[in-house]
């Protein structure tokens, strides 16, 4: 039996019993649970008696808790009463993990070591080996002056220069120095450690101060055996391998054929804008070439636009599960006050702050007029450019993964919904960047014009911090440049 959301997450289909069993299960996973099933939409109803059936509540009850639970939002859509699942969202192979209906992507790496000797008793002397593993991390404010000293003349069996037990010591702890060269005249006459006329410091071996040393380190020991660290060879590893599959994952993203679709009226097209985004070109369907659009979006992987599911089952085309993106605002308002003020957050408010478009979209009823009276030449000019204006969104939400909400004292970032987190961004450019010392080409201020996208281009270098966490951008003459005003980057060529 098929069942495209799972195929598409690259899971065996699950039972919504098997998602009951689950920790993290909720109203909301469960119809998540409900969907990957049964491989396609469903209604509040059908799923309330299939997660009653599976022993979790009555159906009228579950009912009353998904209609409460806001199901319709990421992976979850709706459409009229049936709501359907986006499988390509990040969010559904994240359910999908919690659920435990499939392994993790990077599954535990372990760097198997032998099993640690037997520690000895007190009688024995400390090793140089104990120590280091009792003070790995760091040496405990607990141990007194004359214990450190004896730990550290223990484990080397024999008399040392104080100079030498102090390096030691203080080789080992970074923060503060526990030790000193004058420590040794305030330990008594009868310390563990005595001071030879020599100047060496001697230990004697039968105190009892020695007994005790012996015994709390190899209590650290243990402790750390009982609740280990990180071994930073096995953190290596899982992050390399991690960054081996991002990159795998975004190239393969890379590759997929993009198509930006722009409807006018959207309820009932009798319009329609393709922009290739691969190849960067821009086709319009009017009248009755819009029937023509199930043919002509084929080919693409993946198809975004405004209330794009909406537009694309007014066009009567049926995008199965190819990966759709949806450009519309991802909130609808933004509290600007403690008095509850709110701002109202549309496509042209998101397009005006992060590409520098004064006016993205034209009237409506104006490019009504033009369609009515025939002027096909004014209505194409002014839908192309609207298209293009939802298309400089696009592009600057894959390469920031995030959109710019400007208005007033207001300067934030939003989440771009149509970008998956293993895509390129702006920041992996920057890295890549620095790995290679080459400069970036980069477009800043305005979106980039359609014909020539990168004649206001100019070279960046980017400068990592001494954290190694920061990637700035700073332009030929060194001034810093504000990375939400980059519109376009790329790496610059340097050869010939």
């Amino acid at each position: 039996m098929e069942n495209p959301y799972c195929e598409a997450l690259g899971i065996d289909i699950p039972s919504v019993e098997q998602a009951a069993e689950s920790r993290d299960a909720n109203w909301y996973s469960l119809l998540i649970a409900v969907l990957l099933e049964r491989g396609g939409p469903v209604s509040l109803d059908e799923a309330a008696e299939r997660i009653a059936a599976a022993g979790v509540g009555n159906a009228e009850d579950v009912l009353t808790s998904l209609k409460r639970c806001r199901p319709a939002r990421p992976p979850i859509y709706r459409n009229g009463e049936i709501y359907a699942l986006d499988p390509h969202d990040d969010e559904a192979s994240l359910w999908a993990f919690r659920l435990g209906l499939r392994e993790p992507k990077t599954p535990h790496l372990r760097v198997l070591k032998p099993a640690p000797a037997p520690l000895p008793g007190p009688e024995q002397p400390l090793t140089l080996d104990e120590l280091a593993e009792a003070w790995r991390r760091y040496i405990p404010s607990g141990f007194s002056r004359q214990r450190l000293a004896v730990c550290v003349l223990d484990a080397h069996g024999r008399p040392m220069r104080p100079e030498d037990v102090v390096a030691y010591v203080g080789a080992r702890q970074t923060t503060w120095q526990p030790l000193s060269v004058e420590a040794a005249p305030h330990w008594g006459r009868n310390a563990a450690v005595r001071v030879r006329e020599d100047g060496l410091w001697e230990l004697r071996a039968a105190h009892d101060a020695v007994r005790s040393a012996r015994c709390a380190v190899r209590a650290l020991i243990e402790t750390e055996r009982r609740h280990p660290q990180p071994d930073p060879a096995d953190l290596e590893a899982k992050r390399q391998r991690w960054e081996r599959e991002r990159e795998t994952r975004a190239q393969e993203l890379a590759r997929l054929r993009r198509v930006l679709i722009y409807a006018f009226p959207a309820d009932r097209p009798e319009a329609l804008v393709l922009i290739d985004v691969n190849e960067r070109r821009i086709e319009t369907l009017l009248g009755a070439q819009v029937d023509q659009a199930g043919q002509r979006l084929t080919d693409y992987d993946v198809i975004a636009g405004l209330d794009v599911r909406n537009v694309l089952q007014a066009l009567d085309v049926d995008p199965g599960v190819r990966r759709l993106g949806e450009l519309g605002p991802p909130q609808k308002t933004r509290q600007i006050n403690k008095r509850g003020r709110t701002l109202k957050i549309t496509t042209e408010l998101l397009i005006q702050g992060s590409c520098g478009i004064g006016k993205p979209f034209g009237d409506k009823a104006k490019l009504l007029e033009y369609l009515r009276k025939g002027q096909e030449t004014k209505f194409r000019r002014r839908i192309e450019a609207d298209a293009k204006s939802l298309f400089a969104l696009y592009q600057y939400g894959r390469l920031h993964h995030n959109v710019r909400l400007r208005w007033g004292f207001l300067d934030e970032t939003l989440a771009a919904p149509w970008v998956q987190d293993d895509e390129g961004s702006l920041y992996t450019l920057k890295r890549r960047a620095c790995e290679l010392d080459v400069p970036l080409e980069i477009v800043v201020g305005s979106a980039p014009g359609w014909e020539d996208p990168w004649s206001r281009a100019r070279p960046a270098r980017v400068i990592k911090d001494p954290g190694g966490w920061r990637h700035e951008l700073f332009d030929e003459d060194g001034v810093w440049i504000h990375e939400p005003e980059v519109q376009a980057a790329r790496l610059m060529a340097t050869g010939p």
